[in-house]
């Protein structure tokens, strides 16, 4: 069924059974998050219905941060995963499909505007041109090579790319310089997508594509009006003259637009004319998006509290001896009267014991070395590529040092989990991880822990950045039962280190008789009275 408005302002195309990463923007990465976070938010246009928020915003917090260079999300990334740790939330992609220089990255920036939520990625097709060989690449600066043509695309890679960042998976997308007709050395870290807007002219050409799509548009932009924003962009921007982009129009995009482009219109679930003028078009896009992210909204924490009581601790948990020295340390820093001096002194003196115990598990091979004596000492040497260390901020950075005074050279990364006062919910708002995790054995730090909440989150994180699970050690002063429960039931292969498991945890989330706000306590500042553990180790 057709539905078209007044004065053609949307055509709507809805068919029976369907329900209801310049190569990337607004995304969050593993190369740069902050950058990543980069977003111009403003109202599309006063006529616009109001938008309903989809993630739930801090009470005392504005949701942007603005700078003179950049505007920046203080709303995190809610869970995307459920008590199991399994993806339960794919990213909602849309896709935008017309002719040449029809306006679809216009289109693509004002549904973000008006989106008016966090963690959205724009990801071009321009990205994924084939590499050409040598001679095609003289036939393109003879503007004799069709980019307009299917095969000019790498739909396989496409396809790939699109699939795991669909499923909250970190990619690499290829970035195409237009100068030079080849792919950059450096490509682009792109993750933590909860809206993909996919825009490029053979967007609906391909069966395996069109099966990702959630959304798919149509941008209708008159033929001429194309022509003179070609132009203008091929000459300006890409460094063409003007009787090659002619006759490359003529001789490429008009006819691999009628042939291959304008016919896919027929899948649409919305054609656009006029492209980013078209206001009601836009809003029905949005209304429709934010519909579906409500659909998807998941509570993980409260789910986790009530879960596992009773059941005796798993083997993946590894608790410190209780030694006089080790349960002397305790005392003090479990003291409320203890000096901040003494709580920093004893608390790094656990945190090394525990650093050291925790690489104790790590798996070692039969190494013979030559000692100065000229004999032959047969001794241990890692078994793996390296180990890199995560920190879960604020507090897990305060184990850094120690990590360090072990560990010679060791990589670190870092992810800030802080809870939404709304919802009590984890929300992710920055990470920074070394490049290339898959084969490292990662020590993932958190100070205090109860709930697993936040460590859940974490430890999810790093699987979506190929990370091995049996290749994670979580490791903490303090747990709770809680949290050593949620995490073994939703990832059974990861270590679980730590010097003491507390049992109880009260209504608040705070661990029974646990130690206190450690991240105040170290850094010597005071805590809000409804202050959260996720947000600086507090121990709940």
């Amino acid at each position: 069924m057709a539905m078209t408005m007044s004065q053609n302002d949307v055509q709507v195309q809805q068919k029976e059974g369907e329900e209801d990463d310049q190569s990337i923007s607004r995304s969050d990465s593993g190369e740069d998050s902050l950058d990543g976070l980069m977003s111009h938010r403003c109202p599309l246009t006063p006529s616009l219905s109001p938008r309903k928020r989809t993630t739930s915003q801090s009470k005392t917090e504005p949701p942007l941060l603005r700078t003179n260079k950049r505007t920046i999300y203080t709303a995190g990334r809610p869970p995307w995963y459920n008590v199991t740790g399994t993806t339960f939330k794919e990213a909602f992609v849309i896709g935008l499909c017309g002719g040449s220089a029809s306006g679809k990255t216009t289109v693509a920036n004002k549904i973000i505007e008006a989106l008016d939520v966090p963690w959205v990625v724009l990801l071009s097709m321009d990205s994924f041109y084939k590499v050409l060989s040598k001679d095609e690449q003289e036939l393109a600066a003879r503007n004799e090579y069709n980019f307009d043509h299917p095969d000019a695309f790498d739909f396989e890679l496409l396809v790939t790319v699109l699939r795991k960042l669909k499923k909250g998976k970190s990619i690499k997308v290829p970035v195409y310089d237009f100068t030079s007709h080849s792919r950059r050395k450096e490509w682009k870290t792109v993750y933590g997508a909860n809206v993909v807007i996919f825009e490029g002219i053979l967007a609906f050409a391909n069966k395996e594509l069109l099966k990702l799509l959630d959304m798919k548009v149509f941008v209708d932009t008159d033929s001429d009006i194309r022509l003179v924003r070609r132009l203008k962009r091929d000459i300006t921007d890409r460094g063409r003259d003007i009787v090659g982009v002619i006759k490359q129009y003529n001789k490429f995009v008009k006819p691999a637009f009628e042939q291959y482009i304008e016919p896919t219109v027929q899948v649409a679930d919305i054609v656009v004319p006029r492209g980013g003028e078209n206001f009601v078009a836009l809003d029905l896009i949005v209304q429709h998006v934010h519909s579906q992210l409500e659909k998807r909204e998941i509570t993980v924490r409260s789910a986790l509290a009530s879960a596992h009581q009773g059941q005796p601790l798993p083997e993946t948990l590894s608790v410190m001896e209780s030694t006089p020295q080790v349960r002397g340390m305790h005392t003090i820093i479990r003291n409320k009267e203890t000096s901040r001096d003494e709580f920093i002194f004893y608390s790094k003196r656990l945190m090394r014991l525990l650093i050291e115990h925790a690489l104790s598990f790590l798996p070692l091979k039969p190494v013979s070395v030559e000692t100065p004596q000229g004999t032959v000492y047969e001794g241990k040497r890692l078994s793996g590529k390296r180990i890199t260390g995560v920190s879960i901020l604020r507090a897990g950075e305060t184990m850094e040092q120690a990590l360090m005074a072990v560990c010679k050279d060791i990589r670190l990364g870092k992810i800030l989990i802080q809870t939404n006062h709304d919802t009590g919910e984890p929300e992710l708002h920055y990470l920074r991880l070394p490049k290339d995790l898959s084969e490292d054995y990662v020590i993932l730090m958190d100070s205090t822990v109860s709930t697993g909440a936040a460590a859940l989150m974490a430890v999810r994180v790093l699987l979506d950045h190929d990370v091995q699970e049996d290749k994670i050690f979580l490791i903490s002063l303090l747990m709770a039962e809680m949290d050593v429960h949620s995490v073994a039931y939703a990832f059974p292969k990861v270590r679980i280190i730590t010097t003491a498991v507390d049992k109880n945890v009260n209504d608040e989330f705070h661990i029974i008789p646990g130690i206190g706000n450690f991240g105040d306590r170290y850094f010597g500042t005071d805590a809000p009275s409804d202050w959260y553990e996720s947000d600086d180790g507090m121990d709940y």
